[in-house]
């Protein structure tokens, strides 16, 4: 219970001060949303005009530093977010209710088939050590791990697409399709998703490849394991119940992460194949000086971490009694 508390006063303390830092950041930015929108109307605005978007976004010289954050906190609290500037009126909220889901189909599900099948063959790499597949998926999986995102993006394009012409180019669905809830709509979707998550699969499982078989090399030389042999036990509960599972640990927090930052979706990703998702969102809502959707998107990003840092650290600590008394 104490081992409770104390990760939930470090997670408030951690939630505290983001809101914070993330209150004053696009107020350190140059220029203002004001401006941004003043610059759509070519200039055909008058200054009194301006005065009242200004008043309206709560950035003028009308209400102090101070006020401005503490309503900012209320807000947050009561889970106003406010208007968006670059896609005035609508609601933050309801914009990034709009892309929250491709991100959280698309970079979700990437992300736990690279950590599952990652951890997989990381481990049985490192079990048959010295093997052919030790000797050639690690190294092969590390050198593509090294490849930006964006550039295997393109080159999956270049080839699967435009040259093969067998999934689509860009966008989460054909631009003609109504969004429904059938399953000719859901497959188009999907094979609109193919060549995105084949991109955030390829370039991601390697870490985790990386990372399990080395974790694995250092608790096969253990004793327990070798105890666990001398009595006989088969060789895949040895693997997958003694070593496989302490291995595992110091990935979960590394993998709670990962997690986390699924809801900022893979912003170079969602770019190079335009994809209605958080991370394209995040980028335009930086290029067009949002802050209400910057303030709302960092903070959702933020949150998604800390608890899912909190979320591994409570997994840590089943798996391993031994962690609760240092924590």
């Amino acid at each position: 219970m104490r081992f409770l508390v104390r990760r939930l006063g470090f997670l408030l303390i951690a939630l505290w001060a983001a809101l914070t830092v993330n209150f004053f950041i696009p107020r350190l930015m140059p220029g203002n949303p004001a401006e941004a929108i003043l610059a759509q109307f070519h200039g055909r605005l008058n200054p009194s005009s301006l005065k009242a978007i200004e008043v309206a976004l709560g950035i003028g010289g009308h209400q102090n530093l101070l006020s401005s954050y503490l309503e900012y906190l209320r807000n947050t609290v009561t889970g106003n977010f406010g208007v968006s500037t670059s896609y005035f009126p609508v609601p933050v909220t309801t914009v990034i209710s709009r892309a929250l889901p491709w991100s959280l189909g698309l970079v979700g599900i990437s992300t736990v088939l690279g950590f599952l099948f990652g951890t997989a063959l990381g481990a049985v790499a490192a079990w048959r050590r010295g093997g052919w597949l030790d000797n050639v998926l690690p190294p092969s999986f590390i050198v593509i791990s090294a490849f930006p995102y964006f550039w295997v993006g393109l080159l999956s394009i270049w080839f699967f697409s435009l040259t093969l012409n067998w999934f689509p180019t860009l966008g989460g669905y054909t631009e003609t399709a109504t969004p429904t809830l059938t399953w000719g709509f859901v497959g188009d979707v999907l094979w609109h998703a193919v060549l995105p998550a084949f991109t955030i699969l390829l370039t991601s499982i390697g870490g985790w490849i990386l990372t399990m078989r080395n974790n694995m090399i250092t608790v096969v030389a253990e004793d327990y394991v070798k105890m666990a042999r001398a009595k006989g036990l088969r060789p895949r509960r040895i693997l997958w119940q003694y070593a496989g599972r302490n291995a595992l640990l110091p990935n979960l927090t590394g993998f709670a992460m990962s997690l986390g930052f699924v809801i900022s979706g893979a912003i170079l990703v969602e770019f190079v194949f335009n994809y209605p998702g958080v991370g394209f969102l995040l980028l335009q809502a930086v290029s067009a000086e949002d802050y209400p959707l910057m303030q709302a998107l960092f903070l959702l990003i933020t949150v998604a971490v800390l608890v899912a840092i909190f979320i591994s650290d409570v997994a840590t600590a089943l798996l391993d009694p031994r962690t609760r008394s240092s924590r």
